[in-house]
């Protein structure tokens, strides 16, 4: 299922500070509710500036490892799936593990930070 793919999306926030997210698949950021978490407004990294906070090419960063200084939030909709794969590197690679696993290696702050896919026109901020 491409819920169970965990996209890891790397944020640039207006002070400067970057966060991950970490959501299913088939979901999207909504930049509304990751404002409200961060207090800032945030944009999507450009791929340099991926590549130079995580050492990961953007559709493989791996959320383990990085710089302590990113944030890390859990999109809580990933915990319906007893098995979710988080990029390991490349595009093509991924761990298997549980969502609390996940969120045990990462520290990561879990809330709700998408929408649906088909709603990502309607209120994504």
């Amino acid at each position: 299922l491409v819920g169970q793919i965990a996209k890891s999306l790397l944020f640039l926030g207006k002070d400067g500070r970057h966060a991950m997210l970490l959501c299913p698949g088939d979901r999207k950021a909504s930049s509304a509710k990751l404002k409200a978490a961060l207090g800032v407004k945030t944009r999507m990294a450009r791929r340099d500036e991926t590549l130079a906070a995580t050492g990961f090419e953007p559709g493989g960063v791996c959320p383990f490892g990085i710089d302590d200084n990113i944030r890390i939030l859990l999109d809580e909709s990933l915990s319906q799936y007893k098995t979710i794969y988080p990029a390991a590197g490349t595009g093509a690679s991924g761990v298997p593990m549980t969502f609390a696993q996940l969120a045990a290696i990462t520290g990561g702050s879990v809330g709700d930070f998408t929408v649906a896919e088909a709603a990502s026109q309607e209120g994504a901020g």
